[in-house]
Formats: structure tokens, sequence, C-alpha cells
């Protein structure tokens, strides 16, 4: 059954639900209000009439709200979905255990208005009752969570301590030894060889092309966080972006197929990694486990060099796989547009590389021999600099 199909039930479901409880609701109404002796429904309208007509007015209520709720629940449901993408199993566990235990703990404390002799109000009360302590329950259980996290994995015993643990068998046989500590939770993954992957490789691509020829091999690791960006990109309205990420998934499907590598999707969080940015929680997973990582984004580049992580950067590799030229060396290009600069035409090499023809603006639209002078190279990219040959 596609999800059209289940969605429609559901809503059907619903809509009988909401119909039923809003029906009774009416008649605890009609009783209540009949047990009030009020004069006006005493003295014009007969006792069945009455409730007959609040429940029908009030199970027609609650049919014709169905479509409204219904779309809360469908907007409340997406945006639960997008809180819960980046928030750590752990957080998860504590929350529906103090879930349960608040919940526990308001329908005790409720068994008393259960017997108040007015008719709906015990209802009402425990319902009340019910929000409240859950709410402030999950609440206080969050606030604890270390505390009440340390408590289910002592009582349940080392199985219970969720891990970075991969898919080989080497990580799945060091992850009883990662429940001692929170430093032990990473020592499945300090195994040397260990490249964390970017967002920005992952769309660029050519890290498959890299692995397909084998010079990329070992063990890749996928935050979790990570996969989750790459997909809220896949998602995105804007065609371009959704596009970008629909070929970032695809790289992480293909690049798991590759026999001499493994694919390792870390499940962890950037809450966890005490984190609110990508790019500083890519650092610190790469200090835990002590990982290179894998990128071709230039600033994030430039944080992990400064906190002492080794970068695998593509463009890196890219520009290193470029013909090198030497001063006096020509080629011949077409001139194309002109430069920043008075009198500088533009122009580029076979491979892509830009190169700046210092006098070259009156040659524009046509091809010309030019002179190499000097390259400028950085991890953003190269440029090359030449004059026309006279």
């Amino acid at each position: 059954m596609n999800e059209n199909g289940i969605s429609g039930i559901m809503k059907m479901v619903l809509r009988f639900l909401m119909t039923i409880v809003f029906g009774i609701a009416g008649y605890q109404i009609a009783q209540f209000t009949l047990s009030l002796q009020l004069p006006l429904l005493k003295n014009i309208v007969h006792p069945y009439i009455w409730t007959a007509f609040s429940i029908l007015f009030f199970a027609l209520n609650g049919f014709l709200l169905t479509h409204i709720v219904w779309w809360a629940l469908k907007k409340t449901g997406q945006l639960f979905e997008s809180m819960v993408q980046n928030v750590s199993i752990s957080d998860i566990v504590v929350t529906i255990i103090g879930l349960m235990v608040s919940l526990l703990l308001a329908n005790l404390i409720a068994i008393p208005f259960i017997f108040i002799n007015i008719p709906g109000v015990g209802f009402y009360i425990t319902v009340a009752l019910n929000i409240v302590f859950a709410f402030v329950g999950v609440m206080a259980f969050l606030k604890r969570r270390d505390d009440v996290w340390g408590l289910i994995t002592h009582t349940f015993g080392k199985g219970a301590r969720i891990s970075l643990r991969g898919k080989n068998r080497a990580d799945s046989e060091t992850e009883t030894a990662a429940a001692e500590s929170d430093e032990n939770m990473a020592s499945d993954h300090c195994e040397t060889g260990k490249k964390v992957l970017d967002t920005s490789a992952l769309i660029d691509g050519r890290i498959l092309d890299i692995a397909n020829t084998g010079f990329l091999e070992g063990i890749l690791v996928l935050p979790r966080f990570v996969l989750t960006e790459l997909q809220s990109v896949a998602d995105s309205s804007d065609p371009s972006r959704r596009a970008r990420g629909r070929k970032g998934l695809g790289v992480v499907s293909e690049l798991q197929k590759i026999k001499t590598m493994t694919v390792d999707i870390v499940d962890i969080s950037m809450r966890e990694l005490k984190r609110d940015k990508v790019d500083e929680a890519l650092v610190e997973l790469c200090k835990k486990i002590d990982a290179k990582i894998l990128t071709t984004d230039y600033n994030l580049n430039q944080i992990a060099r400064i906190e002492g992580i080794a970068v695998l950067n593509v463009n890196d590799l890219a520009n290193s796989l470029k013909p090198q030229f030497l001063p006096g060396d020509m080629v011949r290009i077409d001139i194309i547009r002109p430069g920043k600069e008075q009198g500088q035409g533009i122009g580029y090499l076979e491979d892509g590389t830009m190169l700046v023809v210092e006098d070259g603006e009156g040659a524009i639209g046509s091809t010309s021999d030019i002179v190499i002078t000097s390259m400028l190279q950085t991890s953003a990219g190269r440029m090359v600099f030449g004059k026309l040959k006279r």
C-alpha cells in the first residue's frame, strides 16, 4: 500500500475517533447542564431532545474539525522529524523513560479526582495532570540526562552503551570495551587510516573517482549529522540544491559498494560533541577518533589545520595533478573576456585553470600564444599569469 493510501486510512480513523469522542463530550455536557436544573431547559426542551441535540452537535463539530486536526498533526510530525534528526539515541531513550515515569505518577495522583461527583470533571483533570507531568518529567529527565543514561548503562550492562561503532568486524569486536567511559566510546574508531567525510566532498563527487582508482582505501567515517545535512539539501525546494544533495547521497551509495573500503556511518550527534556547527563538530570528531578529514571546503580546511587535524583536500589533490608550468613556457588559448584590471584578458587552460593575460584585452575573441610568467597556487585553486607572445 502506498503512502497516500495509508494516510487516507489514518485520516478516516482519526475522523471516526474524533466524532465518537466529541459525541461523548456532548453527552456529558448535556447531563451536566440538565443536573443544574436550568429553567430554560426544564420548561422548554425535553431532556432526551436536549441530550440528542448535544450529542449530534458536538459529534458534527468533531467530524468537521478532523481536517484541521489532521493538518496540525502532519505539520507537528514534520517539525518533530526535523528536530529529532540531530538528537542522539541516548537523549531519545531518556526522554521516553521520563515520559513513562511522569505519566505513571500523573495517573496515580489523578485517581482521587475520578470519584468527583461532577460528570466529566475527573476525566479532564486527569488529562490536564498528564499533560503537566509529561512536560515537567521530560524536562527534568533531560536536565539530568547524563546521570540517567549512566544509571541505564550500569543497570543493563555494557550492551546498553551506545558507542561509535562501524559495520566491520574489527569495530564490532571493540564495541564491548567501549562501554567503560566516554573516551572508550570512540575507541573502536581510533585505529589508523580513518578518514571523516565532509558534506562538501560528497557533493563534489570526485572522491568517488579517486576511490574507484584504488588510491583511497580503509575506513571512511560518515557522521550521522553529515548524512542528515546531506538529506536536508536533497529535500530542498531549490532545484539546484536538491540536485546537489541527491548527487551526494548517490556518491555515498556508490562508495558503499567499493570492496577496498568501508563506509562507517557513525550514530553521533553534534550535541554529543558539544558543538553547534557542522564544521566544528567534524573537527571535534576527528580529535576523538584520531582521524583525518576529507573535504573540499576551504574554510574547514583552514580550521582543521589550525586545530592540528590532518586534512585530505580533494582540491589540493586535483591541483597537484594538473600540468605544471615554468616561467617561459608557452601555451595556446582562447582569450574570452576582460580581466579585473585594466588591459587584462582571461582565458582557460584545458583542465579549467584560469589564465590571466596581462596585456590580453586587445586579443579578446581570438586564439593567441601566451608566455607563462608566474603561477599562484592555493587550496581554493590555481591561477596562471602570462603575457602575449611578441
